[in-house]
């Protein structure tokens, strides 16, 4: 059964992944005209006081920080409690998220995927593994990151995960991604700065809340896993 789930997706995301064009490291986008012209991703909850919803992306918060209006980074400063999707400071979190990927039984994914899709995947991986020293840059080398440790912590113990799992770590392995590793995504970013900031801070979601749903997944609702967004920082 895992078989016949994961072969199709992960065919296509191989076929796919060294070919796929990369962005700019600048990034594509061209800057608002002003802060009107901004869209602010934040809903106002009219209360006193009030609260917000502000809807985040999981990407490195450099990419998009200066896309961020000024009525939602005002927002954020002054709320005095701020909840996410998943706290991602909590080790616990860190932790229950890697057990909920894996394989149950202590199955392999060799047992569970078709013999020539294992061998692609594995083939593309060494193909990463190999070509990760000329991703990174000199910033990530300055901070005392290496290629194999980069690689190990993206995709350490893939042969024990589940074939979703797998899939969307495929498709976070290319050069882009790989060169911003060491910068926090949006989420985590707010997260640390509300810590430092004194803010109290919980989460909207468990762990479990995350994993079953994708670990339920049937073959006909793989397709659109990439365009899972996160659902939005509640601040208050």
């Amino acid at each position: 059964m895992h078989a016949a789930l994961a072969g199709p997706l992960l065919a296509a995301l191989l076929a796919t992944a060294r070919a796929r064009p990369q962005p700019l490291d600048g990034g594509q986008c061209r800057p608002p005209r002003s802060q009107r012209d901004m869209n602010s991703f934040l809903w106002t909850i009219r209360r006193h006081p009030p609260a917000y919803l502000f809807g985040t992306i999981h990407v490195p918060y450099t990419r998009v920080w200066d896309f961020i209006p000024e009525n939602s980074k005002a927002a954020f400063q002054a709320s005095t409690r701020v909840y996410f999707e998943l706290d991602l400071t909590d080790p616990y979190t860190i932790s229950a998220l890697a057990s909920c990927q894996l394989l149950p039984h202590g199955e392999n994914l060799q047992d569970v995927l078709p013999r020539e899709l294992y061998w692609r995947l594995k083939r593309h991986l060494d193909y990463v593994k190999l070509m990760m020293p000329s991703w990174m840059t000199p910033a990530q080398r300055g901070k005392g990151l290496y290629a194999d440790y980069l690689f190990n912590a993206i995709a350490g113990n893939w042969e024990r995960k589940r074939p979703v799992w797998v899939m969307l770590m495929v498709n976070s392995l290319t050069e882009t991604d790989v060169r911003s590793r060491g910068v926090p995504v949006l989420d985590l970013y707010l997260a640390q700065q509300a810590e430092k900031m004194k803010k109290s801070t919980g989460a909207v979601e468990r762990v479990e809340e995350q994993c079953h749903p994708l670990n339920g997944l049937n073959f006909s609702q793989w397709f659109p896993v990439g365009d899972i967004h996160s659902p939005p920082a509640v601040l208050a």
